[in-house]
């Protein structure tokens, strides 16, 4: 009886499979494939998985990314509002302080009135050990970025900072490089050339207080000032310049009825020409020795490094 029942259950299903169009090596297919579908699965090994772990983590502790500060201040001294820098102290209710701030409180939070300056702030300082800021100066070329407190010195040094046009009348804006390209090409009958170690003699109409002198070569841009005073001439002379480029200096050289003014000059470094009357680093000519036709005469000689009046 069981084979009369399981020969017909045989014949119905494969005239059912014959019905539906089944091809017999499709048939054997799909009954591999709902046994492998009906297996469960193997379970990982623990070695397995500790190796992608690994893998995974590796990769998220080496690859970088990008945090945005809603409010940068938070990495500024509350007290001074300078860039916090190492060491960085706090309090036991945790307000924090820079190491300088913490003198001049004489130890003492101003937040909270307890002493401050004996406790580190870890956390912060790894917070702003890590923070990399780039350069204000990216747009004009600048492709340095440096730690936060770090930096304002960056920014004094860097090559790239934009300087204005030492000319007047001109709104050109840009990096020393540019501006000193921008002078040769746009400013040629404005500016007077020279070369390092080779005397230049200026003429000076008493009404002017401005020239503006380029390296025949290299292109450095020196300005030469001149305020008129009651007690005689101020003469200032700057170099358009970043700090890092070394040191300039020159020679100044007057002479009227036999009497001769001589003086060596440390070129101080600008990014601006200023009008603002200079209280060190300039050259006094006294009124009595002034012509009295207002025309001045005097001879420059400008040098990379120091210069000194027994070798001018």
């Amino acid at each position: 009886m069981f084979m009369i029942i399981f020969l017909l259950f045989s014949a119905s299903f494969l005239f059912t499979i014959h019905l539906l169009g089944f091809e017999e090596n499709k048939l054997v297919d799909w009954v591999r494939n709902w046994r492998l579908v009906t297996q469960e699965p193997e379970e990982a090994s623990f070695e397995e998985t500790f190796e992608t772990f690994t893998r995974e983590d590796d990769s998220t502790r080496d690859s970088q990314f990008s945090v945005t500060l809603l409010d940068p201040d938070v990495l500024d001294c509350p007290v001074c509002c300078e860039p916090l820098k190492i060491p960085i102290f706090q309090c036991n209710n945790g307000h924090l302080a820079c190491s300088l701030c913490c003198g001049k409180l004489n130890n003492i939070c101003p937040s909270c009135k307890i002493p401050i300056g004996y406790s580190r702030c870890r956390a912060m300082e790894k917070v702003v050990e890590a923070s990399r800021i780039s350069c204000p100066n990216a747009k004009y070329g600048c492709k340095e970025s440096t730690s936060y407190g770090n930096r304002s010195s960056h920014e004094k040094q860097c090559v790239f900072h934009p300087c204005p046009c030492p000319m007047r009348g001109c709104n050109y804006f840009g990096s020393y490089k540019h501006l000193y390209n921008h002078v040769r090409a746009k400013h040629i009958e404005e500016r007077i050339q020279f070369i390092w170690d080779i005397s230049l003699t200026l003429e000076w109409d008493l009404n002017k207080t401005i020239d503006v002198l380029q390296e025949e070569e290299d292109g450095e841009l020196i300005v030469v000032q001149v305020y008129r005073k009651s007690h005689g001439l101020i003469v200032r002379v700057s170099c358009i310049a970043p700090l890092e480029q070394g040191e300039f200096s020159c020679t100044l050289k007057f002479a009227v009825l036999g009497i001769e003014l001589k003086q060596a000059l440390v070129l101080r470094k600008i990014r601006k020409v200023r009008d603002k009357q200079p209280i060190y680093g300039f050259m006094l000519i006294p009124s009595y020795m002034l012509p009295s036709d207002g025309n001045l005469k005097m001879e420059i000689c400008i040098s990379r490094g120091q210069v000194h009046l027994d070798h001018a």
